[in-house]
């Protein structure tokens, strides 16, 4: 059997100098690497303020130099890089949702409201205005505000709840406000920014807002959202009593004790709320909390959430990489200077001050309510919404990708560098209180 070439040279091989470009079997190489890195840079990253995502960005952009980076542009393959991200999101809202101990509430989730319900709907509108005062298009300018808007639950790993309380006598955790108000609010807003990605798309394509409002309003941003939540409760209810009490024992999930049905269940309640035209995002997040309230102490959960959690990391590592691969392509060239302003205020001024007010009159300490509002990372979710939208937009893609990849690069480095001094600093002043 023919084997084909590793590599091959881009230019005249007798030049010094010229770029050796990977092909072939030569990519299986790079990924078993990639994978023995990414089992070890956790462990070596642990103690320094570099977080793995940094470390894999810039991987990338070394890989860059070695592979084709116009086959992984995700302007060149962006059904590829549209899948790509669903899943991992998909694999992350399952994990984040089973991670969670405390029983869902109006009270008990009060931090989660105020950052749905408050700071979302400032950020974007705050980064539209931006974006139509530094001469966007409006429509142009509200997709870019709503691709950005959803906080990340891959990239925030470092700032989130760790994993499932369980066993006898497990108690849902209280004390870490910060933890839980960043993973409820990732797993959250990721299905919520649908409607707003609807709104731009509508903006560009349907006219005068007269004709489309109220079809908006009533279908994308209401009916949608009913089925999302509904699919997501049923299913839920449905596993979670599958899973713990079902009549026979041949049936009881739990006593298989097989993780990958983690995969079955994200995907399965997935599929069905698309089906049904719902948003699939909040159907399964909302099914693992449901699953996760039908039995807090089973060990099963953490079972299913260590399954998750390797995939999603997989996932993850390969997604940081392509970002860097394509940043090595020349993805940032189209970057202009509004551009590079709106990534930078969202990430260092919008999101840290509309996040701090939304959390005013709240249990939070000062330094919680501070480092919450900081922590909105941005990541593989804004990936998936301009690659699932932006054939809209296809005149200024070039120019939104680079927008979105410079503010995604630039969230991976400075909250990167901050998450773990900034948690540190909140656990010694909470033993010290």
């Amino acid at each position: 059997m023919a084997i084909g070439p590793t590599w091959v040279p881009t230019a005249d091989s007798g030049h010094m100098g010229d770029t050796m470009r990977i092909t072939g079997d030569g990519l299986y190489l790079i990924a078993g690497l990639a994978l023995l890195i990414g089992a070890v840079l956790p462990r070596l990253l642990k103690r320094y303020a570099v977080s793995a995502p940094i470390a894999f960005v810039g991987a990338g952009l070394l890989l860059g130099l070695v592979v084709d980076p116009d086959r992984l542009s995700p302007i060149a393959e962006p059904e590829l890089t549209e899948h790509l991200a669903e899943l991992t999101v998909l694999i992350a809202l399952m994990g984040v949702g089973l991670a969670i101990d405390r029983p869902i509430g109006w009270r008990r989730w009060q931090v989660t409201w105020r950052l749905l319900l408050v700071a979302m709907p400032a950020c974007v509108a705050a980064v539209a205005g931006v974006g139509w005062l530094l001469g966007l298009a409006p429509a142009v300018a509200l997709l870019l505000a709503a691709v950005l808007a959803p906080t990340d639950p891959v990239l925030a790993s470092d700032v989130q709840v760790q994993g499932p309380s369980t066993g006898e006598g497990a108690e849902p955790e209280e004390d870490d406000e910060v933890r839980f108000a960043l993973t409820s609010e990732a797993g959250l807003n990721d299905g919520l920014a649908f409607p707003l990605v609807y709104l731009a798309v509508f903006a560009a394509t349907k006219g005068a807002v007269g004709d489309w409002a109220l079809e908006w309003v009533a279908w994308e941003l209401i009916g949608k959202t009913v089925i999302g939540l509904v699919t997501g409760v049923v299913a839920g209810r449905l596993l979670g009593r599958m899973a713990f009490s079902a009549p026979l024992p041949s049936f009881r999930l739990a006593d298989s004790r097989e993780p990958v049905l983690a995969l079955a269940m994200t995907l399965g309640v997935y599929g069905l709320a698309e089906l049904l035209h719902g948003y699939g995002f909040l159907a399964v997040f909302v099914a693992a909390l449901t699953l996760r309230a039908a039995e807090r102490a089973h060990d099963f959960h953490e079972e299913l959430h260590s399954f998750l959690e390797q995939l999603e990391h997989i996932l993850t590592w390969g997604i940081l990489m392509l970002i860097g691969v394509a940043v090595t392509g020349g993805i940032l060239e189209p970057l202009t200077l509004p551009g590079v302003l709106i990534g930078l205020l969202l990430v260092l001024v919008i999101r840290p001050l509309v996040g701090w007010l939304s959390l005013q009159r709240t249990p939070m300490r000062r330094s919680e309510r501070w480092v919450t509002a900081a922590f909105g990372v941005r990541g593989v979710g804004s990936v998936f919404y301009l690659a699932y939208a932006g054939s809209d937009f296809a005149a200024d893609l070039p120019w939104l990708w680079a927008t979105v990849a410079f503010t995604v690069v630039l969230s991976v480095a400075v909250h990167g560098v901050a998450a773990t001094p900034m948690m540190r600093m909140l656990e010694r002043r909470r033993r010290g209180s």
